[in-house]
């Protein structure tokens, strides 16, 4: 049958009216055959639910018959979607269902659904495990069917006008229902089992029911999604209970009060909610179709108490049709007493956010007003740094710094928020959970629908949950490996797509009448609660974890998402919501420069953004923000850390004092590599270079490559074989073989070698190479030269004393491939058009000693030579040129004719006689 003309319409049924409308009203609307058999399976399976009664086994199976049509209509049939889409009787039915079925399915999972919030009132997972293995069967079946129809509620938003079903299914609220189903599926399938209790039937019974929750809440989540595409107020309203959450066991935190902004977050709360409440409109079919059940006989808006408990009721504006679309300027009144009225004057979202927005942004935005970190301020920063080194550290779990910590940042200090020194929530809220544990996939941007009634799916045979990811205390073996057991890069995609089509601009639909832009608003919501935060951090500690690479969708999204946040002035504020105190820089931090850094690269790629660039951008000032805490935090501390590995490779220290460990050293040393990297994308745009020249970005550069070179010696690319020293002390000689000799004793057999280089001997591998093309980058000629090189570079190099450690990075260095190279091409612009840095090579050759290896003629001279590439000196024995030697007067005549015979030999004749010739 051609699905075009699939839909059957039934005009002789027309007198028999659906559940809630009259016999004119069914006469009217001609109800498709779908429609029918559908609303009479949902009739079904409304009382199956509430008992009313309970289905028996050829009902059930006559239901499922029918739903199962129904979801493969919606799938393939374009115009059965889009009838049972406007069926405003269906939309209550499922709202109902899955209203009765959730605290069934609660009780039988795990336990009330009142306790879900509360972990002291509720089951323990060996409890849970023995509900589900018990109830199998009953919460199979009903999963079963409650996947179908979460599939059917989420195809129905699938239309050539999406904002009907939009609509409809919000009055009906039956996206209350989608989140309660996440509630529900994540607080299954987040529980840990112990499985060494269980036989294999139980497990078997157990992943088999997880497996179905996660499938349900796959499905959800698609549903969601589809809800909020491209609707501003469905947008809103999910955000507003994902961030406001009162199931959130950080509901009453106020971690908004300490960040220096005066957040508070329950006045947010309110605002918010008085914005969805006037803001409730639709579109003008979706309010035709449900006018029967907010409307009287005499066309008057019904009484809350009338109408069904399934609906959201509209406001009274909205029935009357008084809200228009003309623009008005937001008031104030700090004097009204009423907070409607005085939310409705403003006309924004929210007053308290948009305060916190002006404290928390980029204090830089308007102007500068925070200058540049001067060289004299990093250089009292790198001797507290070296000072208090062991101090810094040991004092690193208390809540506050210690007091010259706050020198380092002083320039930056009243625009942080305090330290964070708990572990890192990742419960702050449930639908957080749900969205860190689903199993989904979504990739693009637009409602989804798929072609078959089959679920494709990547599943986890089991969720480990871990409630730390992150904290201020050293992460723990046990911890680390739990983190990627969790979800995978495919399987969290749906909450990168969530999120970035609820904040980014491109995602949005343009001005409220307030001048109002609500992907902005959304994204000043997303960093000013808690729990926004925390989401924050999971999903750039996830791209971490799974070392996702530019490539990957993945990675895209979330570099959109930072692109939204950069637009808004926030990459200060996140930056410090990302701080450890322990760590040097975060890994949160590393994969927000990484973003950053690729959202530059783009610009470097793109011709558009090689124009000349606003000194008051927000790029520059990016650049600016980030530079400054390279200087004022990263470069002392790290340059601390190498002060103190050459103070013990010296011997002036013991290695017992070195205050971190590998694990430590190996983030310290990544966030280093990283902020290298989004510096050499900076210095190749020729804006942001001159910035950096301005700057004096190299006394950072030399202040790092002098400390590597003190604290890291130069590894070889081969080491010359050890003397078998115990063999020559007992008399044997190691080169004579003795293939049948029996030894006497088994020579033990060596080490094994380390698994992890001790952390005082850190090599930094790598970091020279990015500090020489850093260098090499600044040091080019201006824009339409080929030469001379940059001279302020020049003149800052050599006035550092930067020569001196870029030549004896000319020696080969195992640690960091190709650095000879760069150094090479370092040194050719330095030089070029350099006085000062040519006498000063001019210098150094001629106080060259004279080699010492000059054997007198006709003698030797033993001694050692420095070899690139090889690991101590070289033995070697240089000769002088022999003597030309003497020959007697006959022995000459002799070896003359000898010459002469050989040349006339004929090589045409014989063997034989050239053998008789030669033998004459």
């Amino acid at each position: 049958m051609d699905p075009e003309h699939a839909v059957t319409r039934l005009p002789e049924f027309a007198a028999v009216p659906p559940l809630g409308t009259s016999g004119q009203d069914a006469a009217n609307s001609g109800e498709t055959i779908e429609e029918r058999c559908f609303h009479a399976a949902l009739i079904c399976l409304e009382g199956h639910y509430v008992q009313a009664p309970a289905m028996g086994l050829q009902t059930t199976a006559r239901v499922n018959s029918l739903v199962g049509k129904a979801l493969e209509k919606t799938h393939t049939c374009r115009k059965s979607r889009e009838a049972l889409a406007r069926n405003v009787p269906i939309w209550i039915l499922l709202t109902k269902i899955f209203a009765s079925a959730i605290p069934s399915l609660t009780t039988r999972s795990v336990g009330p659904l009142a306790s879900l919030s509360d972990p002291d009132k509720g089951v323990t997972p060996q409890e849970s495990t023995q509900f589900i293995v018990k109830n199998h069967a009953s919460i199979k079946e009903d999963l079963t069917m409650l996947i179908k129809l979460m599939h059917i509620a989420r195809n129905l938003l699938v239309n050539a006008d999406p904002q009907v079903p939009q609509d409809i299914c919000g009055a009906v609220r039956f996206d209350q229902m989608v989140y309660k189903t996440i509630v529900l599926c994540v607080n299954v399938t987040s529980k840990g089992y112990d499985g060494e209790i269980l036989d294999d039937s139980q497990r078997q019974k157990l992943t088999d029911i997880t497996e179905h929750y996660k499938k349900l809440l796959v499905t959800s989540l698609q549903q969601a999604h589809n809800w909020t595409a491209k609707h501003d107020r469905n947008k809103m309203a999910f955000w507003f209970r994902v961030l406001f959450d009162d199931d959130s066991p950080y509901a009453e935190s106020d971690d908004g009060l300490n960040d220096g902004t005066g957040f508070r977050p329950e006045v947010a709360r309110s605002q918010v909610q008085n914005w969805l409440d006037r803001n409730t409109e639709m579109c003008e079919t979706a309010w035709d179709l449900l006018g029967n059940h907010f409307l009287d006989d005499n066309g008057e808006l019904k009484s809350p108490d009338t109408m069904p408990a399934t609906l959201r009721p509209p406001t009274k504006a909205l029935a009357n049709g008084s809200q228009t679309d003309e623009k008005f300027s937001p008031v104030w009144n700090p004097e009204e007493t009423d907070r409607l009225e005085q939310d409705r004057q403003y006309g924004r979202v929210s007053r308290e956010i948009d305060t916190w927005w002006l404290k928390a942004r980029d204090m830089n935005y308007e102007q500068y007003v925070i200058p540049m970190t001067s060289i004299d301020v990093a250089k009292a920063r790198l001797e507290h740094c070296k000072e208090n080194l062991v101090h810094r550290y040991a004092n690193s779990y208390h809540e506050d710094e210690s007091p010259g910590s706050v020198v380092a940042e002083a320039d930056y200090s009243d625009h942080e928020p305090p330290m964070m020194t708990t572990a890192i929530r990742t419960t702050t809220s449930i639908i957080l959970t749900a969205y860190i544990t689903t199993v989904t996939l979504i990739t693009t941007t637009v409602m989804i629908t798929t072609t078959t009634t089959t679920i494709i799916i990547t599943t986890i045979t089991t969720i480990i949950r871990t409630t730390t990811i992150i904290t201020t205390t050293k992460m723990t073996q046990t911890t680390r490996p739990k983190i990627p057991n969790i979800l995978d890069p495919k399987q969290i995609e749906a909450l990168h797509m969530i999120v970035k089509s609820c904040i980014l601009d491109n995602a949005g639909s343009g001005l409220t009448e307030a001048g109002e832009n609500l992907q902005k608003t959304r994204c000043r919501m997303f960093l000013a609660l808690d729990c926004g935060k925390n989401l924050l951090r999971e999903l750039l500690v996830f791209i971490a974890v799974w070392e996702k690479d530019e490539a990957s969708l993945i990675f895209q999204v979330t570099t959109q998402i930072v692109e939204a946040i950069h637009h808004s002035a926030l990459i200060p504020y996140a930056w410090n919501v990302l701080k450890i105190p322990k760590d040097i820089i975060s890994p949160g931090q590393t994969v927000l420069l990484r973003l950053i850094n690729h959202m530059f690269r783009a610009r470097v790629n793109s011709p558009a953004a090689q124009a000349p660039k606003d000194p008051e951008s927000k790029d520059v000032k990016v650049v600016h923000y980030l530079f400054s805490v390279f200087r004022a935090r990263l470069v002392p501390e790290c340059a601390a850390l190498m002060h103190l590995q050459a103070e013990i490779r010296q011997g002036k220290c013991d290695a017992g004092e070195f205050p971190v460990d590998s694990w430590d050293m190996d983030r310290a040393k990544d966030g280093l590599a990283q902020y290298l990297d989004f510096l050499t994308t900076v210095a190749e745009m020729q804006d942001t270079r001159e910035e950096l020249i301005e700057w004096d970005a190299v006394y950072d550069l030399l202040v790092i490559l002098k400390g590597l070179e003190a604290a890291v010696p130069k590894k070889p690319l081969v080491e010359l074989p050890k003397k078998h020293a115990a063999a020559a002390a007992a008399g044997g000689d190691p080169m004579v073989e003795r293939p049948y000799a029996q030894p006497d004793v088994r020579s033990p057999s060596p080490p094994p070698p380390p698994l992890q280089e001790a952390a005082h001997q850190f090599s930094w591998k790598g970091i020279k190479g990015q500090i020489f093309t850093i260098l090499a980058t600044l040091l080019q000629p201006p824009v339409g030269l080929s030469s001379p090189g940059n001279p302020k570079v020049q003149l800052q190099i050599v006035d550092r004393d930067g020569l001196v450690p870029l030549l004896n990075s000319c020696a080969y260095d195992d640690n960091n491939p190709f650095a000879k190279e760069r150094v090479t091409l370092c040194l050719k612009w330095l030089l070029d058009g350099c006085e000062k840095a040519n006498a000063f090579i001019r210098e150094l050759n001629g106080s060259a000693p004279p080699s010492n290896l000059r054997p007198s003629p006709g003698g030797a001279v033993t001694g050692t030579l420095r070899v690139d590439g090889i690991l101590g000196d070289v033995p070697v024995q240089v000769r002088s040129n022999p003597p030309a030697p003497v020959f007697e007067p006959e022995s000459m005549r002799q070896a003359n004719e000898l010459v002469k015979r050989t040349a006339g030999l004929d090589i045409n004749r014989s063997i034989k006689t050239l053998e008789e010739d030669f033998m004459a």
